[in-house]
């Protein structure tokens, strides 16, 4: 590093400028990436002043050095046919080996060889290697042409283009000197008793500290931070949802989900071998699910189907966080009622195929009021409410079917990006299957609404494919860069 420093501040003292760092380099036989960082330290300190320059070039690939010494393919398969007569393209394989069939589609397209009887004759008598004139030019260090490139670039791992990046104009700086002086840079005892003899180093006092690595929020956890906010300030409190493995008496049975549903199905469903079903489940209230699956009531007819209990104690994966909710409500129903609020934000599991939009596991959002007396209307007032929150003031519903919920209603909210409405989630009012045999009062009703929580934070994000946000492949660099998200503003 001294000798190229010296090489440098020597140059300049009878000199101009440097031109070229490259060249430099060649010429005094020096390594270019050290004189880089010698002409970067220099300038830092004003000795020079130098222009940083990035040029970009092609260069031959391996099979580009092949081609330009011996001829493009086409033409060396011009080249072994002979000027009068013919030859077969057996001969021709023996002669070019597996190129040929490379070679012939070009040569066939430029219409310099006819094949008849399997016997191959000249179609001209002259041909122009285009190729490997471009080649060479290239090779030599000549400019090609746009065209040119095109053409190299057409034909596949002939040319590869490289950065190259060093100094021109390298000229004398402010504080020029034919050899760096030395400057204390401690502020030690002796340093500064004898501070007048000595030159110090200059100090920027309000240049930045270097950023300290620290923890980051997974643009996930801000978006759900953003709704968690929204329910509390809506007066909801929060479901205790650290029970990834459920029964598929609470994720179904409860649910008045019958035991033929698709969604039972292993296609849709995680169920667990070990350990493969649940150890207690309370008695009286099974009996009761059981009952009104098998024979209805409450104005209901039931499935009228075999109601198995083995069915019921297989251990799964929770599908939806209204598993949640049905123990929620159960526990409510046994004591004196109150009304309630209740908010969910968790993960779920699917299996589902996993695509730009899907993931086996994803997370839900889930709310629901419980009171006496509720109605349609007032699940359509809270929506608006919950929504207009969000930043989305224009909804639209539609019927649905939910084995749990009766009426039934998709949530559709305009998107204003896109020019059109958009289903954002699911809602309903619970049916009396489902709450009466918990034991909850016949004046009692429950509305309820679920969103996934990906697709929001895909939007407000813009990121299109969802394993770019959830799983091994997220790129950390996009929780580094992205600020906090606000929802509705």
């Amino acid at each position: 590093m001294a000798e190229t420093e010296r090489s440098i501040l020597g140059f300049l003292q009878n000199s101009d400028q440097i031109s070229d760092s490259g060249q430099f380099s060649s010429d005094h036989n020096l390594d270019h990436d050290q004189v880089k960082n010698v002409i970067k330290s220099l300038q830092a300190f004003r000795y020079i002043d130098a222009q940083e320059v990035i040029r970009k070039t092609w260069v031959l690939t391996e099979e580009g050095n092949k081609y330009a010494t011996q001829g493009s393919p086409e033409v060396q398969l011009f080249s072994a046919v002979p000027e009068e007569g013919s030859i077969s393209m057996v001969e021709l394989k023996k002669k070019l080996g597996k190129s040929i069939d490379f070679a012939w589609k070009y040569a066939k397209e430029y219409k310099w060889l006819e094949l008849e009887n399997k016997q191959v004759s000249r179609k001209v008598q002259h041909v122009e290697d285009k190729m490997k004139g471009l080649l060479l030019q290239i090779q030599q260090g000549k400019e090609v042409d746009k065209d040119g490139i095109d053409f190299l670039k057409g034909r596949k791992k002939l040319i590869e283009q490289v950065k190259w990046n060093g100094y021109c104009s390298i000229k004398k700086g402010p504080n020029y000197a034919p050899e760096r002086r030395k400057v204390s840079t401690d502020l030690t005892r002796e340093n500064l008793e004898n501070w007048k003899e000595l030159e110090f180093k200059e100090y920027n006092f309000n240049t930045k500290g270097a950023p300290l690595d620290s923890g980051l929020l997974h643009p996930l956890l801000k978006v759900r931070k953003q709704f968690k906010d929204i329910f509390v300030q809506m007066g909801f409190e929060e479901m205790p949802t650290n029970n990834f493995v459920e029964s598929s008496f609470w994720n179904f049975d409860a649910l008045f989900q019958p035991q033929q549903h698709p969604a039972r199905d292993s296609h849709d469903t995680f169920f667990l071998k070990a350990p493969c079903t649940t150890r207690t489940l309370p008695e009286d209230y099974v009996e009761k699910v059981k009952r009104v699956h098998e024979s209805g009531g409450y104005g209901s007819r039931g499935y009228s189907c075999d109601w198995k209990r083995e069915e019921a104690n297989k251990n799964l994966l929770r599908t939806h966080t209204t598993a949640v909710s049905s123990r929620m409500l159960y526990a409510l129903a046994q004591k004196p009622f109150v009304p309630k609020k209740y908010f969910s934000i968790d993960r779920v599991f699917r299996n589902e195929a996993v695509d730009r939009t899907h993931l086996a596991e994803f997370h839900q959002m889930e709310g629901l009021i419980c009171d006496r007396g509720l109605t349609l209307g007032d699940l359509i007032g809270v929506l608006k409410d919950f929504f207009a929150r969000l930043g989305m003031p224009k909804l639209m519903f539609k019927p649905a079917y939910n084995p749990y919920t009766e009426p039934s209603m998709e949530i559709f909210s305009y998107h204003e990006k896109l020019g059109k409405w958009v289903e954002i989630g699911n809602s309903g009012m619970f049916r009396p299957e489902m709450l009466r045999p918990m034991g909850l009062p016949e004046d009692v009703q429950v509305i309820a609404w679920g969103l996934g929580l990906e697709r929001p934070t895909m939007i407000l994000y813009g990121i299109d494919n969802i394993r770019d946000l959830f799983g091994h492949k997220v790129d950390l660099g996009l929780i580094k860069r992205n600020p906090i998200c606000r929802i509705g503003i």
